[in-house]
């Protein structure tokens, strides 16, 4: 039988040809997001999905891919994915969160040193035949103050290239953190926005984060400082940003997400910062990059060939993590269940009464749900594993395509 696989919104070429070592693998490439209706009718026969931030798989979407097994999201964010409801359903997420931070990392030094020497402006200017050739306001990057609000992957990584640059570093995260370089933290958020020169942000999309930059932090920010965010768009109020800049109390400000976004480009952009010269608009390419493209197929591709070939879990963000090493047996049962007592005597029984003994076993939970890889010595008929997805509290179950023998 085959193994349908579906890439979404041109995923990279470099997804494919690991996709294509899965036994059966059969590889359908999309280059755009589909719309709810084309999405449903591709999922119904669809046990891997690949796809990009544009594509919703919420619980109704779920609820259409009766042999979805796994997804993955070749990109860093997930909130366009109800990770709940995949795990209710045991379909494993993955995503890329380490391929594209040098990319972001990279524009967010660019984007500083142009706002900071008023780039933008005078490049606006010029276009309309005016020559501002001035140093006022325009100032090096070297011995300036980054604040960075957010310091998971990105954030660090921005930090140390600033430091590298001459910028000196202070961060604000809800979490502690272990600071890299010189980088220190700042006492509060309030504390960051008032001595920070460019303040950078790199926060996750929740409840917490939405406007976490309104008119009321925006008035706290150093006066002449740059904002910029390449993090997720509900994060800044572009209503009172706005405000900020005509005022001139901002300097500049650089925004590559929006609180709505087209959905693709035959769709017109609106924003109310299109009026002003002050300000870098990039269309959601922080980690659009060809090498973060590129490490982004091959990261998330490898999760999910070898989730179906061994039942690893590495860097899921809806499932237990689980570290598997090759199958030595005939057979390797992958079951994913939810974390409630006798799931494993009823499958020990079963396999018992099959005559299978079980040679290995991992398991793990975490937050409700359970996964069980069990190396057996026999492969189990289609008898005993439809009883093995029959036991009570099983969400899903399947044999693994990699064992030896």
């Amino acid at each position: 039988m085959r193994l349908n696989i579906l890439l979404l919104e041109d995923v990279h070429a470099s997804a494919t040809p690991i996709l294509q070592t899965i036994p059966r693998a059969e590889v359908l490439r999309l280059k755009h997001a589909p719309d709810a209706a084309e999405l449903r009718r591709l999922l119904a026969d669809v046990q891997i999905l690949g796809m990009r931030s544009r594509t919703v798989l919420d619980a109704d979407m779920l609820a259409a891919a009766p042999r979805l097994r796994a997804v993955g999201a070749y990109c860093t964010g997930t909130n366009n994915i109800d990770l709940q409801a995949a795990a209710a359903r045991g379909v494993a997420v993955f995503n890329g969160p380490f391929s594209n931070t040098r990319s972001v990392a990279e524009l967010v030094i660019g984007h500083a040193i142009h706002l900071l020497r008023r780039i933008p402006e005078r490049q606006a200017a010029a276009r309309r035949g005016q020559w501002l050739k001035d140093a006022r306001r325009s100032n090096e990057i070297r011995g300036k103050t980054l604040g960075i609000v957010g310091y998971g992957k990105i954030g660090t990584q921005t930090g140390l290239l600033a430091e590298s640059i001459g910028m000196r570093v202070v961060y604000h995260d809800i979490e502690a953190r272990l600071p890299l370089g010189n980088a220190s933290a700042a006492p509060s958020l309030q504390a960051l926005l008032a001595e920070a020169d460019v303040v950078t942000l790199h926060v996750p999309q929740t409840e917490r984060t939405r406007n976490l930059i309104d008119a009321e932090r925006l008035a706290q920010m150093k006066q002449d400082a740059v904002l910029l965010n390449l993090a997720r768009g509900h994060a800044v109020d572009i209503d009172a940003l706005h405000v900020a800049l005509v005022s001139g109390h901002l300097r500049g400000a650089a925004i590559d997400v929006f609180p709505t976004e087209p959905a693709s480009g035959d769709h017109p952009f609106e924003s109310p910062l299109r009026t002003l010269d002050n300000v870098i608009l990039t269309p959601h390419v922080g980690g659009s990059t060809v090498e973060a493209q590129r490490n982004l197929g091959i990261e998330v591709s490898e999760k999910l060939r070898d989730y179906l070939m061994l039942g690893a879990i590495n860097g899921s963000v809806n499932l237990p993590a689980l570290s598997v090493g090759a199958c030595r047996s005939a057979a390797r049962l992958v079951h994913l269940h939810r974390d409630q007592p006798g799931v494993m005597s009823q499958l020990n029984g079963l396999l018992a009464g099959a005559g299978i003994n079980v040679s290995q076993l991992h398991l793990e939970t975490d937050a409700g749900i359970g996964v069980a890889v069990i190396d057996l010595s026999v492969s189990p008929d289609d008898r005993t594993l439809d009883a093995l997805r029959g036991v009570d509290g099983t969400v899903a179950a399947f044999m693994a395509l990699a064992a030896t023998h």
